[in-house]
């Protein structure tokens, strides 16, 4: 075998395409590792071959230049775990995909060098209608769009790295059963890991522990970029055991996802609200996750976009700031718990809220909350409540509210204290509140 050539030949198995010594029989195409021109139509051609005779290829270690590779179906594509490398010859499209049935791509490593990748790819890996996906330990680096984007998929991404990639990571749109989990995405400059649809409908995304940090807001705005997990109008998507760290907005923004549930995720050093639910959701459950670091940390809001029904429970959150990524024109930063309408918050720790601990509705946006069995240590103001006309039931019962500046519960007209503390005071003349059993340690 000659140190710099290899030819590809079918193998005896007829699992998988091997390698054998150049000038053997039965070659279906010429690549040479480390090559230091393009091999494009060579690669292009082991595809078709393999995928007519229904075979994997397993590729060795080294770079492979190649570029505009549209992966045919039933693609089974390998590699050496760290060692092999498709690299971006030139601009245009690098790898794509389009209505497959089945695709599995395995221990790859694809770099695009921060190459334009043209007017129709929206990622460096381009996914379209593929049913079910296999994608494993794959690494996806520096890409001048989207690292992966994976349009009507069904299937699984799991184990690989994302890195580098000018907008989001990773962006799932139109998703139809899939899986995400076990990945790393890192360094990105709009988006960490994103789940939309077109038009608010089911969509059911798996999304577990995952680890992901560092993603900027290059384009700026107030929430639509610079988010770690961003699902938009995904109804009924699962976000668990995320470690999530050091994202310019939220580490997770759920917006208009109803039936959403987030339980169990790390949130560290976000630079806005560390977890979202807002605008036009039904239905969110928010529980046992730990918030260290961000501007407000949970907030559940939007009544006013019909934005309603959850349950927030055994959450820490700890050590929040007033200043936040820009000037905001409502309620501020540096409050724990915010929630509007047919919501449980229970069973949940605060600590260092410079704010609020909690606050329950904004302006005549309040219907039927209830605060009960929660611990509001060191923070402005223990519970913020709205008294607007207008304002519906809120029922806050059976806190400890410790170390708080301004008392433990308080009567807010939107941003201007219009009570001393309802928990001494009672709460009588304010016919929508029941206040009762807190303590002021």
């Amino acid at each position: 075998m000659k140190r710099r050539s290899l030819i590809f030949l079918l193998a005896a198995a007829p699992a998988s395409l091997a390698f054998s010594p150049a000038g053997a029989e039965g070659k279906v195409g010429a690549l040479v590792p480390d090559a230091r021109k393009g091999q494009s139509r060579a690669f292009a051609d082991l595809l078709a071959e393999a995928a007519r005779k229904r075979r994997a290829i397993e590729l060795p270690a080294g770079d492979f230049r190649v570029s505009g590779i549209r992966l045919p179906e039933g693609t089974v594509l390998s590699g050496v775990p760290g060692a092999t490398r498709l690299v971006q010859e030139d601009g245009g499209r690098f790898l794509f995909a389009e209505v497959l049935e089945r695709l599995t791509l395995r221990d790859l490593i694809l770099e695009t060098d921060g190459q334009l990748l043209g007017n129709e790819a929206q990622g460096a890996l381009d996914l379209r209608g593929v049913k079910n996906l296999a994608l494993e330990n794959c690494e996806i680096r520096n890409s001048a769009r989207h690292g992966l984007y994976a349009e009507h998929c069904g299937g699984r991404i799991a184990g690989c790295t994302i890195s580098g990639a000018a907008d989001a990571g990773l962006f799932a749109v139109e998703s139809e059963g899939l899986s995400i989990t076990g990945n790393r995405i890192a360094d990105c400059g709009n988006g960490g890991l994103l789940v939309h649809r077109w038009e608010a409908d089911e969509d059911g995304t798996i999304i577990s522990g995952n680890r992901i940090s560092r993603i900027g807001a290059r384009d700026g705005g107030t929430g639509e970029n610079g988010n770690g997990i961003n699902i938009f109008r995904a109804a009924g998507v699962v976000v668990s055991g995320n470690h999530v760290s050091d994202c310019a907005f939220s580490a997770i923004r759920a917006n208009a996802a109803t039936n959403v549930q987030i339980s169990g995720n790390q949130c560290l050093r976000s630079g806005e609200t560390a977890i979202y639910s807002e605008f036009g959701f039904q239905g969110a459950i928010v529980s046992d996750n730990l918030i260290d670091g961000a501007a407000n940390g949970i907030l559940i809001v939007n009544f006013n976009e019909g934005g309603r029904l959850s349950t927030v429970s055994g959450n820490i959150v700890r050590n929040l700031t007033e200043k936040g990524p820009y000037i905001h024109d409502g309620a501020g930063f540096g409050f724990g718990i915010a929630v509007e309408a047919d919501t449980v918050v229970s069973g949940n720790v605060i600590e260092n809220a410079p704010k609020w601990g909690l606050m329950l509705g904004w302006g005549p946006y309040l219907r039927d909350v209830v605060a009960s069995g929660n611990v509001v240590r060191r923070a402005g103001g223990g519970c913020a409540v709205t008294v607007v006309e207008g304002a519906g039931a809120a029922i806050v019962t059976d806190n400890i509210f410790s170390a708080v500046r301004d008392g433990a519960v308080l009567g807010y007209r939107w941003n201007d204290k219009v009570t001393g503390d309802l928990a001494a005071e009672g709460a009588e003349r304010f016919s929508h509140l029941t206040i009762s059993g807190n303590r002021l340690g």
